[in-house]
């Protein structure tokens, strides 16, 4: 008992009586909020009513608990993020299903970067820019908004676009990627994405995202589709069927990091732009480790977003949304919703 009385300091109780003839009343406990590898208590209990058959408890739908009714859990098997946590009991011809959850953060703030500017070269303004990767020597990008959705092929050097397409004007064009030389691109709420054959930009068919709601950012690693969905999920999809099959939940060691945008896969790594923050426009790049979800690096850019506005006006929604890489020179590509330039930088940790 002296285990779960340290446990339960700072711990969320739910209470659920039965309308059944017999008054039956059960409590689950949880932690309420640690900090990823930490262990945590989970413990069912039974306050009123006649001996019941058995409880299960499940973490994320995940069974947890063999016949026991307490478990404690190693956070590192969940990640971070705010975890669901589920008790059944079974009595005589009936159940009964508490909720609670397990909020998980990330051990120690995120490192914090600047940057060195390399290069700079020209972008078309009018190009709402949504997605952007690197590819044989040139970029290629995806603009957003209704009736003005285009996929592009550009010379990086001038900016000049050599090859595009417009997408339907009834879909509002999201982030693409590409692998094994088809271009994957999203859309935003029709919940349905497209799929190009790289040097034609033939379409070639088409998937939907049954699980997340939205398309914002896509990316990829060698094996799976990477995509996020406008809240602090990333999503990775089967590349066959581009089904999705599981999600990471992205958080700093204070907080969960909300509407991610435009990703890239970095040396294992996602590099992910988020839109705005607490209603304010930054210029922020979070790097995020694929398996856990911890935000492990922060790289402020909001000086880039500055050259921008010396030469031209930008809306509240024109922020920085583009990154590409370039892995056999090591180049780091940036720009944004309407910029008229894209910036080559190097990363320098503070």
């Amino acid at each position: 008992m002296r285990f779960y009385t340290l446990l339960t300091l700072g711990i969320a109780t739910l209470l659920v009586t039965s309308c059944s003839e017999t008054n039956y009343k059960f409590k689950l406990d949880t932690t309420k909020k640690t900090t990823l590898g930490q262990k945590a208590a989970i413990k069912f209990e039974q306050l009123n009513g006649d001996q019941i058959d058995s409880v299960q408890l499940y973490v994320n739908n995940k069974r947890v608990n063999k016949n026991e009714s307490s478990v404690i859990i190693n956070t590192a098997d969940f990640g971070v993020g705010k975890h669901e946590v589920t008790a059944l009991a079974f009595y005589p011809n009936k159940s009964k299903k508490l909720n609670n959850s397990i909020e998980v953060l990330a051990q120690k703030a995120p490192v914090v970067y600047s940057y060195k500017l390399l290069n700079t070269y020209p972008h078309d303004k009018e190009a709402y820019t949504q997605g952007l990767e690197y590819k044989d020597g040139y970029l290629y990008e995806s603009t957003g908004r209704r009736g003005q959705s285009t996929l592009r092929k550009v010379e990086i050097k001038t900016g000049k676009v050599l090859q595009k397409i417009d997408l339907d004007a009834k879909y509002f064009g999201e982030g693409m990627t590409i692998f094994n030389n088809k271009i994957y691109w999203l859309t935003w709420q029709a919940r349905k994405g497209f799929i190009y054959d790289l040097e034609t930009f033939k379409q070639l068919g088409s998937f939907n995202y049954d699980n997340s709601n939205e398309g914002w950012g896509l990316t990829h690693s060698d094996s799976e589709l990477i995509k996020t969905d406008g809240t602090n999920k990333i999503w990775f999809l089967n590349p066959e069927n581009q089904q999705e099959k599981r999600n990471i939940q992205v958080y700093t060691h204070d907080r969960a990091l909300d509407k991610l945008n435009e990703i890239e896969y970095i040396n294992g790594k996602i590099f992910s732009n988020y839109w705005k923050t607490d209603g304010k426009v930054k210029s922020t790049i979070a790097i995020i480790d694929p398996n856990s979800g911890v935000v492990e690096g922060l790289i402020g850019l909001d000086d880039l977003r500055d050259i921008i506005l010396k030469e031209q006006t930008l809306d509240q929604d024109e922020v920085l949304n583009g990154i590409a890489y370039d892995a056999e020179n090591n180049r780091l590509f940036v720009t944004g919703k309407h910029w008229g330039k894209l910036f080559e930088i190097e990363l320098i940790k503070q």
